[in-house]
């Protein structure tokens, strides 16, 4: 469900990227409190046609129940329609809708020693989980590894050297550019799997490390995560998010089952079912919206994870998966967004 929020303030962060903070309704507000690293989904109305996309929360996550901030990342992506009206439109005082939070890329503070390797606006949830971890964990260490393109592109420059500023022993800060040498610190250069499992190592004990969270560009991400398993860090200890993979890229897909002529989807959501034939070639997450327009998505890439389902019954091709943990499909989730019937008879539950 999408709620009507005013628009706080409209802070511009680098020359093709904002901070966008919303203000929340007192009766909203428990809606809206958000665990560190978690995305909403923003909807926008275009001559008829319904714009949907996922931002990550920045701000912490407050303890304060009577105000908790809801501040989000936008960068500027060639084409995107969101993006560019966030950039160039969108003001002080305009209404947008926006669902409540969401997403599993979360760190719930505790102790332990925990890093991030994050590339360009893969900054926007570890930001929020790094202070959020800092503020209500004295027991708690965080390392930070961002590669940006060059100083001037680097979206929350100041909120991250705040945190370097204010947690000097807690909290460390590596800073790689790929495209400007810096004055001081590493080389620069892209930070791609070799380059990772050399300086892992001299910067951490990464066997030490209670979790990894990977965030940024498909290259990244992936290259990170080969780096970290082939110096010996288990997978349950890595976690990803990507914001968007190009069509060309590599799936990662379940194997290919034939599919049946004919397909009926049973599907139950915020405590209803209904029953619908899958037209040919479509999602299941496409069949549920023909009758059901409170389906829950916003990417439709296999990215967000908004349209996890559980799998109750029948089977399923995955075209994309790049926003479940191997935990989560093996125990029987799917994205409905890129979920195809390889049964006769599938049932999906939205509500799990």
């Amino acid at each position: 469900m999408f709620h009507p929020l005013r628009v706080r303030e409209v802070e511009r962060l680098t020359d093709d990227s904002v901070a966008v903070t919303l203000t929340v309704p007192p009766g909203l507000r428990e809606a809206f409190r958000h665990t560190p690293g978690q995305h909403i989904a923003l909807r926008r109305i275009v001559d008829g046609e319904e714009i949907r996309r996922t931002y990550s929360i920045c701000a912490p996550a407050t303890q304060d129940p009577l105000d908790p901030e809801l501040r989000v990342g936008i960068r500027l992506v060639d084409g995107g329609e969101y993006s560019t009206y966030a950039l160039k439109e969108l003001a002080v005082g305009d209404t947008v809708e926006v669902m409540a939070p969401t997403g599993r890329f979360v760190l719930e503070p505790r102790p332990g020693h925990f890093a991030a390797i994050v590339g360009g606006s893969g900054i926007t949830p570890v930001l929020s989980i790094a202070a959020t971890l800092m503020a209500r964990e004295p027991e708690a260490r965080f390392c930070l590894i961002r590669s940006d393109r060059t100083a001037a592109s680097t979206m929350f420059l100041e909120e991250v050297a705040d945190l370097k500023d204010r947690y000097p022993d807690r909290f460390q800060l590596v800073t790689v550019l790929s495209r400007e040498e810096q004055q001081a610190g590493l080389p620069s250069g892209r930070l791609d799997e070799e380059r990772l499992t050399q300086l892992l190592p001299a910067l951490l004990p990464v066997a030490d490390v209670d979790g990894w969270f990977l965030c940024g560009p498909f290259g990244l991400v992936q290259g990170a995560e080969r780096a970290l398993r082939g110096l010996g860090v288990a997978r349950n200890r890595i976690h990803e998010e990507i914001f968007h993979v190009d069509q060309g890229t590599g799936t990662a897909s379940v194997a290919a089952v034939a599919a049946p002529a004919h397909s009926t989807l049973t599907a139950t959501l915020d405590g209803r079912s209904g029953k619908w034939p899958v037209q040919d070639g479509e999602s299941l997450l496409e069949t549920v919206l023909r009758s059901r327009a409170d389906a829950p998505y916003a990417c439709k890439g296999g990215v967000c994870g908004t349209c996890r389902a559980f799998l109750v019954s029948g089977e399923v091709r995955m075209d994309r998966n790049y926003a479940l943990e191997q935990e989560e499909t093996d125990a029987g989730y799917v994205l409905a967004c890129q979920s195809h019937p390889a049964t006769p008879e599938v049932e999906l539950d939205f509500d799990r």
